[in-house]
Formats: structure tokens, C-alpha cells, sequence
């Protein structure tokens, strides 16, 4: 168990890191860069889509190298800044460091170390850029902070960057199970584990999952800044509750296929509830809606099990532990690649449709139902070393037990 804590302390620094920026990247691009108000809005999404392009790009050299020197000296190497390749080791480790009956809670704890970091960047990044103008009793007479207002944010994540390093090195195990070292005959090459039996299903599913779940914000609602902030929050927590509490047994009970297809239910009504909302605040029923927009929520926010289901999925159809890095790297290729497109893709619709007013400016909304819906279908060719059945059968893997609670 303490290794899958420090694993996931690992996790938390890179979200910390990269959203830590959003509160002042706008800002800091205008000031450092004399760029023109107009053009803010461009070179920030340049800024966001480069961590998404850099994974893209490197997570499978990334996966190949944890898989033949170690998943050690990956993320120690990440973890000090070098082309994030801090997730793909992270999964694997965590795979390897828990049992099949296990394996649902440790990557509960995983993803819930992720939106955790979500959390705490924007909280580090805000309150702390400009502190000299901000908090000018404390840090209006440093120069320093003066002349690099933004330093102090920076500085404040990469210290816990640092830290996180540190901790890894002394503390993080190399996980034992299977042979990542390199002394297999022959390593599988990328062409090869694709075509394994059940891999590219997987795949497919968990791009598909990924495309449900970049193409939803909160918008639809005409929210304040505030109120979007509000709903974020208690979305967070909602999921969080789903990830830490329920989800671990209702993986042991249904298995992973059948999270998957619960919350393939879920997802046309959760989609389809957005305009029904939009229609009831059009009408000024401010009442009305606010009576089933908490519970909505709540029971919409189940959906984040299908991100961690399909993990478990994808580890579940690895060809061999030697190939573990290696999987997960693909399927985060594939990952950023849809983060690169998705969001830009949806916003235009959901901007063509109210544009136009095609479907009463509810186009977006329709597709996503019909995107829901046929994703339940796709479910239909999850592999039977998917379905994630637990069994009483003893196991060779490495991990940790209920009893080291």
C-alpha cells in the first residue's frame, strides 16, 4: 500500500504543474511577451496544446524505455522535468504493485491523485502570481518578485516537482513482477502488441471513452465564472466519492466490463439532462432546475469509472507484464492525440449550433446523445480478458492486500 501512495504522490506533481499556469498564463503572455490582447487567446492555446503535441510524440519511446531498463528510472528521469514521461511509468507501477482484487482501489487512489492535482494547481497558481501586487505588506519590497512576477507560482510547483523526485528516488521500488530489464529474447515490437488478441478493441473503447469525456465542460448553462468554479468543485468531489468508495466494489462484483456498460447507460442521460436544464433556466425556472441539477450531478459524475475502468482493461489485455509500459503508452498517445482535436472539434459545434440555431441550437447536445448511445453498442467487442471477472484463484502477481490496511 505504501507504494502505491507514493506512486500516486508522484502523479499528483505533473497536474499540479501544468494547471497551475491557467490563472495567469493569459496575463503573463500580454506582460512578458507585448503580445496584443487579440492574439492572447491564440498563443495560449499554443501554450496548453504543447504538453498534449510533447506526450504525443514521446509516450511511446517512453513506454519502450520503462519496459527495458525499468519503470524506475523512467519516472525518476520525468519527474526532474524530462519530456513527461512521469503517467506511463506511474501505470505500469501501479499495475505491478497490485493484484487482480486490488488493482480497482489502487487505481481508484490513482485517479482520484490526478484530480487532486487539477485541484490544487489553479489554487497555487492564482493566489500566488504577482505577489508583490497582490500582497504588497509581504512581498512589495521584493525586487525580485517585481521584476519575475510570476516566479513565485513556478517556483512553488517545482519545488513539489523537485520533492516528488526525491521521494521517488529514495523511497519508489522498481516493481519485480514480470522482466522489465531487457533480457527477454525478443521484445515485442509496437505493429506486434497491436495486433495481440484484444488490444486494438481495447483501444478503440478507451479512445472512445476519451472522446465522450473531452468533449463536455460546463457549458450549455450560461453560468457566471463563479458558478462554472462551484460546479467543477462538486463534480470533483462527486467523482471523487464514486472513485474511492464505490468503484472498488463495484469492480469486484460486476467486473470492468460491467462498470463499462453502467456508465455507458448513464452518459446519453447525463448529455441529453444539459439541454433539458438550459431549457428550464430559458424559461425562468431557476427552481426547477436547481431541484435535480445536484442529483444530476452526482449520478452524472459516475462516469469517471469508465476512465479507470478502461485502465484496468487495458493492463488486462497487455500480452505480457514486459509490454505493460508499452500499452499504457499507446493508449496515452492516442489520448493526447484526441486532447489535440476534441476540444477545438466540439466547441465548433456547440458554436455552429447555437449560431444557427440548428436543432433549436442544441446540434451538439443531439450528436453527443447519438455518441453515447452508440458507444454503449461498441461495448459489445470488449474482450473476454477485459470483462476484469474477479475470481478466488491464487496469483502470482505482486501487490499489495487488504491486510496491509
Amino acid at each position: 500500500m505504501a507504494q502505491i501512495m507514493l506512486l500516486c504522490f508522484a502523479r499528483i506533481a505533473e497536474p499540479i504543474a501544468f494547471f497551475s499556469i491557467f490563472p495567469f498564463m493569459s496575463q503573463m503572455i500580454e506582460d512578458a511577451a507585448g503580445v496584443a490582447e487579440s492574439e492572447v487567446g491564440f498563443y495560449s492555446g499554443l501554450i496548453e496544446s504543447i504538453f498534449s503535441f510533447t506526450q504525443m510524440l514521446l509516450m511511446i519511446p517512453w513506454g519502450r524505455a520503462a519496459d527495458k531498463f525499468g519503470r524506475k528510472p523512467v519516472l525518476v528521469v520525468s519527474m526532474a522535468g524530462i519530456f513527461s514521461g512521469t503517467i506511463v511509468a506511474v501505470r505500469a507501477s501501479i499495475s505491478e504493485n497490485s493484484t487482480p482484487k486490488t488493482q480497482a482501489r489502487a487505481f481508484g487512489y490513482f485517479a482520484f491523485s490526478n484530480n487532486l492535482g487539477i485541484l490544487l494547481g489553479p489554487l497555487i497558481g492564482g493566489p500566488l502570481s504577482r505577489p508583490a501586487d497582490q500582497y504588497p505588506s509581504v512581498f512589495g519590497g521584493v525586487q525580485f518578485l517585481k521584476d519575475y512576477p510570476y516566479a513565485l507560482p513556478t517556483l512553488t510547483t517545482g519545488a513539489i516537482g523537485a520533492t516528488s523526485c526525491i521521494v521517488s528516488i529514495l523511497f519508489v521500488k522498481e516493481p519485480t513482477q514480470g522482466d522489465v530489464n531487457g533480457s527477454s529474447p525478443k521484445a515485442m515490437t509496437t505493429t506486434e502488441i497491436m495486433k495481440a488478441s484484444g488490444v486494438s478493441r481495447v483501444l478503440f473503447v478507451y479512445t472512445f471513452t476519451m472522446l465522450l469525456a473531452l468533449s463536455y465542460t460546463a457549458r450549455g448553462y450560461g453560468f457566471s465564472e463563479l458558478q462554472i468554479s462551484i460546479f467543477i468543485g462538486v463534480r470533483g468531489l462527486a467523482q471523487a466519492i464514486w472513485l474511492l468508495f464505490i468503484f472498488p466494489r463495484l469492480q469486484q462484483r460486476t467486473g470492468t466490463g460491467g462498470i463499462l456498460r453502467l456508465c455507458a447507460s448513464v452518459w446519453p442521460f447525463w448529455f441529453a439532462a444539459t439541454p433539458v436544464g438550459n431549457y428550464l433556466l430559458r424559461l425562468k425556472l431557476d427552481t426547477a432546475f436547481w431541484a435535480f441539477a445536484p442529483l444530476l450531478l452526482v449520478v452524472g459524475s459516475s462516469v469517471a469509472m469508465a476512465f479507470t475502468a478502461c485502465q484496468l482493461a487495458i493492463n488486462d489485455v497487455s500480452p505480457s507484464p514486459e509490454t505493460l509500459g508499452t500499452v499504457n503508452a499507446i493508449s496515452l498517445t492516442l489520448n493526447s492525440a484526441l486532447r489535440s482535436v476534441a476540444p477545438a472539434l466540439f466547441a465548433s459545434l456547440f458554436a455552429t449550433g447555437v449560431k444557427k440555431q440548428i436543432f433549436y441550437g442544441y446540434l451538439a447536445w443531439i450528436i453527443l446523445v447519438v455518441l453515447a448511445i452508440g458507444y454503449r453498442r461498441s461495448l459489445r467487442w470488449l474482450p473476454a480478458r477485459a470483462e476484469g471477472k474477479i475470481n478466488n484463484s491464487p496469483t502470482t502477481a505482486e501487490g499489495f492486500d487488504d491486510s496491509e490496511e
